[in-house]
């Protein structure tokens, strides 16, 4: 990702999704309102897939063929002003200043009846191209979304359709727009990096608080792997609440929603508004207990010299993403019922 005009929204994986289960509730009338009000604004980020060499290939025809992977980032810049969103000051991506503390691939169906999202633990130890072996976070650190990009390809050898982010900032901010969100610890766990007890029950989550939820390990049994799911549970428990408070307010409270939900938004500049729109109309029957949440298969957590790393089991993997490719998600699950997420999550 080669120097840009200023990414002045910055946003996503816990966002988009929630964009396009929301979508079930737009009139063809709000097709049109969508494309030129709420899609048109949202900020583009320049050059990610320009030079990427050895992409994975795209179904050109079958079911396959329609299928859409996006994936989504989440982006741990520390910086004193805003990197993201309408106030923006400060530049949202500076080589070595961030890691991605969230990645997620979504992948829609080809249907539009069903999503997936497929979580990849920031400590995944894999190739980064032209770094050899990291954790998968580090790529975006050394070249941006375009590097993270050409990471999850070749780990996946899933064509990446299109990328959107969402930073630390628009995560709070976002949560207290919507109304902060409410979620279930099963048992009580202290999180020792920012000494926080989690008591056992519900808590409602305003920002700050949302912030602590998804970025918690330490005190976790699974470590990395229960921050993932921590940070999928966030974000089916967005979308649900999120669609509920809105079930009954009209086209107006979701043109409402949306609006407030792409001012945090920035997706990649080859996105055009009228396919993100297309995209958006042919979600309008998506079921939100049709949409699946799960992680990467995992052979376990280890050490690579000094730094606690995830290793990724290449094998299952490898099924897992050929399941990705040829659009046959849904049959893959069926086939591995324990790997979405539960109900409970610690």
């Amino acid at each position: 990702m080669g120097a840009t005009r200023p990414r002045r929204k910055h946003r996503t994986a816990l966002v988009l999704l929630t964009v396009l289960g929301v979508l079930a509730v737009v009139s063809v009338g709000g097709a049109y309102y969508l494309g030129r009000r709420v899609v048109a604004p949202i900020e583009r980020i320049d050059h990610v897939f320009t030079g990427l060499e050895n992409r994975p290939s795209k179904p050109v025809r079958g079911p396959a063929a329609r299928a859409v992977n996006i994936l989504l980032l989440g982006s741990d810049r520390r910086s004193d002003e805003p990197t993201t969103g309408d106030g923006a000051r400060a530049a949202a991506f500076v080589p070595g200043a961030q890691r991605s503390d969230t990645m997620m691939l979504l992948h829609i169906d080809a249907d539009r009846r069903g999503a997936s999202i497929v979580s990849l633990p920031r400590d995944s130890w894999v190739t980064v191209p032209g770094h050899g072996e990291n954790k998968i976070n580090a790529a975006f650190s050394y070249g941006g979304a375009s590097l993270a990009v050409a990471t999850v390809e070749e780990l996946t050898h899933v064509r990446v359709d299109h990328l959107a982010i969402i930073d630390w900032d628009g995560l709070r901010a976002l949560t207290d727009e919507l109304g902060g969100v409410t979620v279930t610890v099963p048992e009580t766990v202290h999180d020792s990096a920012r000494d926080i007890t989690w008591t056992a029950g519900e808590h409602h989550l305003d920002g700050e608080a949302a912030l602590a939820y998804v970025r918690q390990r330490y005190g976790l049994p699974g470590g990395d792997l229960d921050r993932a799911s921590r940070q999928q549970n966030f974000l089916r428990t967005l979308m649900a609440d999120t669609l509920e408070r809105v079930g009954d307010s009209g086209p107006w409270g979701v043109y409402q929603l949306l609006g407030t939900i792409t001012q945090h938004l920035s997706v990649d500049a080859e996105w055009s508004t009228k396919d993100m729109t297309r995209l958006f109309w042919s979600l309008r029957d998506l079921d939100e207990d049709e949409v699946t949440f799960m992680t990467v298969p995992v052979a376990g957590l280890g050490y690579e010299g000094p730094q606690s790393v995830v290793h990724l089991d290449h094998a299952a993997g490898r099924r897992l993403w050929d399941a990705v490719r040829s659009d046959r998600l849904a049959s893959w699950v069926r086939q591995h019922p324990d790997a979405p997420l539960g109900e409970t999550v610690r």
